[in-house]
């Protein structure tokens, strides 16, 4: 229990997860997919990295926000999804930017939308799903640090103060440009109530869309 079993430390970074469909798929936007996906009737796939992921979890909030439905194919890690995508056995996907890029850089795939509510400084371009018309779209896969439970406050404090001072450095900003990632570097507290609001959010669509681990 990701709330009870450890005390958070920071926020490391966000990696925006991105729209991405195979080049030869005839849409330009994510308005011109939506109506694709339902002239398919529920035909057109989209991938994940398996059931429950975020990708998962994104997809669905996708085809609700649209209201369209979606077939879902899970696998086992970015890298056999892009290359089922590349290779057009699936329409799209919701992968995070870094396995994606360069096969976006290259023209093999194209990016039609970011799911956070800023647009990403590796893909300055493409729009944001908010941008494109489905209001409060706002997700990203983070990745941070945390202490067992029960750690010494003065240490969590030392730890944060040392890491953040790393992460708000010149050089981790631009280790993390260089594969599609946003610096945060955020306060024990702020962590903790990103957990929160994620757990809740999360548990809720899971409960309003009935998903359920196959």
């Amino acid at each position: 229990d990701f709330q009870k079993s450890f005390e958070p430390v920071t926020t490391v970074a966000l990696v925006p997860n991105v729209l991405v469909i195979n080049a030869s798929t005839k849409a330009s936007n994510a308005k011109e997919l939506l109506a694709l996906a339902k002239a398919a009737a529920g035909k057109m796939a989209f991938g994940s990295n398996g059931y429950g992921t975020l990708q998962h979890l994104i997809g669905t909030q996708f085809a609700n926000q649209g209201g369209v439905e979606l077939l879902h194919v899970p696998y086992k890690g970015s890298g056999p999804l892009t290359t089922d995508l590349i290779g057009g056995q699936i329409s799209m996907s919701f992968d995070t930017i870094t396995p994606v890029l360069p096969h976006i850089q290259s023209g093999k795939l194209r990016a039609l939308a970011v799911t956070t509510a800023k647009r990403s400084s590796a893909l300055p371009d493409v729009p944001t799903l908010e941008e494109a018309g489905m209001k409060g779209f706002d997700f990203g896969t983070w990745f941070g640090v945390l202490a067992p439970a029960g750690t010494p406050k003065d240490i969590v404090a030392r730890l944060n103060a040392e890491m953040v001072r790393i992460i708000h450095s010149p050089e981790f900003g631009k280790r993390m440009a260089d594969i599609g990632a946003e610096p945060i570097g955020d306060s024990s507290e702020q962590m903790k109530q990103r957990i929160s609001n994620d757990t809740q959010r999360f548990a809720e669509l899971i409960k309003d869309s009935k998903l359920s681990i196959e």
